[in-house]
């Protein structure tokens, strides 16, 4: 049987821009992320965070080596994502909409 981890990061105000450099982390929290993301089975969001989180499908020439060790760790992973308003998912996404539960 597997283990559910519930992981949680937010800013305070709730805004996100992966391109700023101000809301990059320093190397040894990224280090971190990319670890943790590494060792993870798969990931389940919701609409909102999956479609913040795509960001890292794509390849972007500006990445330093570890944003691209990072993406091609989150792009490996399974992704389970829950909405009742999406219509698709993109790579190695499963959309759920219905029961959780159940799925």
């Amino acid at each position: 049987m597997a283990k559910i981890v519930f992981a949680l990061n937010q800013s305070l105000d709730g805004f996100v821009d992966h391109d700023h450099p101000a809301f990059q982390p320093d190397p040894v929290l990224f280090r971190h992320f990319i670890d943790d993301v590494s060792g993870l089975a798969g990931c389940l969001y919701g609409r909102r965070m999956y479609e913040t989180m795509r960001y890292w499908d794509g390849d972007h020439f500006e990445w330093d080596a570890p944003e691209r060790e990072y993406a091609a760790a989150w792009q490996s992973k399974p992704k389970w994502v829950v909405s009742r308003t999406l219509k698709s998912v993109g790579p190695n996404a499963s959309l759920i909409e219905g029961d959780l539960a159940a799925a």
